[in-house]
């Protein structure tokens, strides 16, 4: 065959060839990339119940007396509370083959997400007025920021390098925050054109997933250092529940940043 027949360039628009074309729905890939890292949190979650409970369940906190003797001093003595659920950590980087499911899961997702940041941005520059320009950059990095310490608190466990890992959850945290509030409020205040239905019934979608996300955030906040403080049983577990709702939510939201 010749390689001229062969060839079909990506500009021509009246391709009528099987076999030689693949179309792709923007809402599949979407789906396929949010539901990549939440079936296999829940399959993580799921196999280390079944098969890894005793050690995924296993946490200590500091249990802090103050005595006073002719000075004030701290008593710290680490005892170990009952879980019923294992920590994010545990579930997801602490066993295999969880290790290897998520961390596929993550890789593969990860280029699609970052692609759809640029579309964003084109997205921003052509509803949003031009002095808004500034913070649509900003959220778009936000975005790109987010992933990136997701793969990183993916790749780097606690167990092998807890600084890092526990930097790079905190930055996930507070830029997957700042990113859905941004997102929010320049949607909503700083548009040039009007929404069109499907634009409306999105971000109405984005402000109750953050509400729901700021109250699982704030919540799992207070769980977690009340875990810490009073070495409750299951303080771990309700903080990790919690987090399941706050990861589900970030995911819905994503799904929503793609439609």
């Amino acid at each position: 065959m010749n390689s001229s027949e062969s060839y079909i360039p990506l500009y021509h628009k009246d391709v009528d060839v099987q076999g030689r074309t693949c179309k792709l729905s923007f809402g599949k890939l979407a789906w396929t990339t949010v539901l990549l890292p939440l079936t296999s949190f829940v399959f993580c979650v799921i196999w280390s119940v079944l098969y890894d409970f005793e050690e995924a369940t296993f946490t200590h906190c500091a249990n802090m007396e103050i005595e006073t003797v002719a000075f004030t001093k701290m008593l710290f003595s680490f005892i170990q509370v009952p879980n019923f659920l294992p920590s994010i950590s545990a579930a997801i980087g602490s066993f295999y083959p969880q290790i290897y499911v998520w961390d596929l899961s993550i890789a593969l997702h990860a280029a699609p997400r970052l692609l759809v940041a640029s579309m964003y941005y084109k997205y921003y520059l052509s509803v949003l007025s031009p002095l808004s320009y500034a913070l649509a950059r900003m959220a778009c990095w936000l975005n790109v920021v987010e992933n990136f310490a997701l793969i990183g608190l993916s790749f780097i466990s606690s167990a092998n390098n807890y600084y890092y890992h526990e930097k790079c959850f905190i930055t996930f945290m507070v830029t997957s925050e700042i990113y859905m509030m941004l997102t929010c409020y320049l949607l909503k205040k700083k548009r040039s054109i009007p929404p069109s239905n499907i634009e409306s019934l999105s971000l109405r979608v984005k402000w109750k997933l953050l509400l729901i996300n700021m109250t699982s955030f704030i919540t799992a906040g207070y769980l977690f250092l009340r875990h810490n403080w009073y070495c409750e049983p299951w303080g771990e577990s309700y903080f990790f529940f919690k987090s399941i709702v706050k990861k589900s939510i970030l995911y819905m939201h994503a799904y929503y940043a793609f439609t």
